[in-house]
């Protein structure tokens, strides 16, 4: 079996859109938009799982600090120091062992975004 996608509803359509292609380096795959529905599949080059954003200007805050999703960056420095100039808050770093080094963001609908 194989995830295909996790959905993001957010009041933050645009902004969400934009977090994904700047900092995960996905890309629109499928856009619902021109069928009157504001909603947009987006995935990396090779077709990967992919992220569905669905619009929805009553939806609350998707936040939960029991949740994440995690995308692996070619430069994590220079992605970090990208969010901390955009303004987004990235936390410290996390080091649970010496190979492996991360930190998180919380994207335009206040899901936590795991970078490594």
């Amino acid at each position: 079996m194989k995830l295909c996608h996790v959905t993001i509803q957010t009041a933050n359509f645009a902004e969400e859109i934009d977090f994904y292609i700047k900092y995960a380096h996905l890309a629109i795959q499928r856009d619902m938009r021109p069928m009157g529905r504001n909603m947009v599949f987006l995935a990396n080059k090779n077709g990967d799982t992919e992220i569905e954003l669905i619009e929805r200007p009553d939806a609350a805050d998707s936040g939960n600090a029991n949740l994440s999703i995690g995308f692996e960056a070619d430069d994590l420095d220079a992605l970090r120091a990208d969010l901390v100039e955009a303004g987004l808050e990235p936390t410290d770093y996390v080091s649970p062992m010496p190979q492996v080094r991360f930190f998180f963001v919380k994207d335009p609908a206040g899901l936590n975004v795991q970078f490594m």
